[in-house]
């Protein structure tokens, strides 16, 4: 019976797949930048919907790195890690989730769109916990660090406190130098937003200089309140939690879904890189990262890049649209952004004064886009010119298959920059050749 219902499901989804082309017609590069094109955008009653096929890592086989790195695999069999942490001693902190069980949906398009979704290997069953890595020897242990999280995302360390942002909670964990278990238990901070839909339910953290606040990025709750205003409270923007207190506030807002939050290190200021909204055309709307205003807001859902105002959005918010901040850097549309790394360390130079960013990759667009960790150059606190690519090879040449996904970024203490694959399970570390 199983087997029949997952033929049935296959041959609807492919009809249905097979009766939308409505292709890019704009080559990414020209979506990079300050000044992305932006078409016209479209309506459709079933959106463009592309996904390659997800298929395990085969032996020795890994990640194509660019001239003059390489790119070994430091963990495996990993449970859907999603984000990377280095502690001060050189440990390795990766937090294994998926999203939380949530609730039903009844909207064919969303049924679709998760079955889509998931045949690349997005959905692959979350480890709820946090898993410590430790090079003993040239050799990684691996050992569970924290056991159970509720889909844990965001994790900082700030003096013996580590933080630990969950699907809907901040948690803070006593911490010693070199331990490789945490037993007791965590203290709840201060909730966030999460309930049965949770759309977006990773949540991103990162840490003041100071160590005194705390910024989580919240994602939204919906593309574009299709699930109401009121599931939004709170939500498509980043928060600041006094860490003495646990009171919050918003900090910016209008970021439809603010991931891999980092501070610049020549402007000292805060940066985010955003996945923005989907369904009006292959080529809208280009994701993108940016520096954030305190106060700041940056359209989502009433506009996008500046004023241009999403007509779907009922009712309208003139007052809202008008005072919208522009993004600083588009990266293309839907590249899916997820982790951000603005790389100071030695052991490749070539890419100081720039940033890492991993794109998890794209499902509804024709054809496929991001895949890949690719690095821009700043100037001045500013990112200038076109990306370059430096991790690719999770998507086959044909687009047909898809490896490994990457999300988040960190770098070690040697310079060299760790990769959490969900699809793939595994941990990558990039450096120089030898």
């Amino acid at each position: 019976m199983k087997n029949y219902q997952r033929l049935l499901s296959a041959c609807v989804l492919a009809g249905l797949l097979s009766s939308c082309d409505n292709s890019s017609q704009i080559d990414p590069k020209k979506q990079t930048g300050a000044d992305p094109e932006l078409p016209k955008a479209q309506n459709f009653l079933m959106p463009p919907m592309k996904v390659p096929e997800g298929i395990p890592w085969k032996s020795g086989e890994m990640p194509k790195v660019a001239d003059g790195l390489k790119i070994e695999k430091i963990a495996e069999g990993l449970k859907h890690p999603r984000q990377v942490y280095v502690l001060p001693n050189n440990d390795v902190l990766v937090a294994e989730s998926n999203g939380p069980a949530k609730k039903l949906i009844f909207r064919p398009k969303e049924l679709i769109m998760g079955m889509v979704q998931k045949s690349s290997g997005k959905g692959g069953e979350g480890g709820n916990r946090i898993t410590l890595l430790r090079n003993t020897g040239g050799k990684w242990e691996k050992h569970t660090f924290i056991a159970q999280v509720n889909s844990p995302f965001g994790i900082q360390l700030t003096g013996n406190t580590l933080w630990i942002a969950s699907a809907d909670s901040l948690i803070k964990y006593p911490y010693q130098t070199g331990e490789t278990e945490i037993t007791a238990p965590g203290e709840v901070v201060t909730q966030l937003p999460g309930g049965p839909i949770n759309h977006h339910w990773t949540k991103s953290l990162l840490a003041s200089p100071d160590g005194s606040k705390l910024y989580v990025g919240v994602g939204s709750n919906s593309n574009i309140t299709e699930n109401g205003i009121g599931a939004e409270d709170r939500r498509a923007a980043i928060l600041e939690v006094d860490a003495a207190t646990g009171a919050s506030r918003i900090f910016a807002s209008g970021l439809r879904n603010p991931t891999g939050l980092q501070w610049e290190p020549q402007s000292g200021k805060l940066w985010a890189v955003v996945n923005e909204r989907d369904e009006i055309g292959s080529d809208l709307v280009p994701d993108y990262m940016t520096s954030v205003q305190e106060h700041g807001f940056y359209g989502w859902p009433y506009s996008y890049y500046g004023q241009h105002v999403d007509e779907r959005v009922k009712p309208p918010r003139p007052d809202l649209v008008e005072k919208a901040i522009k993004p600083d850097y588009a990266i293309s549309s839907h590249v899916a952004p997820l982790g951000l790394l603005f790389y100071t360390g030695e052991n490749m130079p070539q890419y100081r004064d720039g940033a890492f960013v991993s794109e998890h990759g794209s499902w509804n667009r024709k054809p496929l886009n991001g895949y890949q960790v690719m690095w821009v150059k700043f100037e001045k606190g500013k990112p200038v010119g076109l990306p370059q690519p430096v991790v690719t090879g999770f998507l086959t040449d044909d687009q047909k298959q898809v490896r490994g996904l990457p999300v988040g970024l960190a770098m070690d203490k040697q310079g060299g920059v760790l990769i959490a694959d969900d699809a793939g399970n595994v941990v990558w570390r990039v450096s120089k050749a030898q």
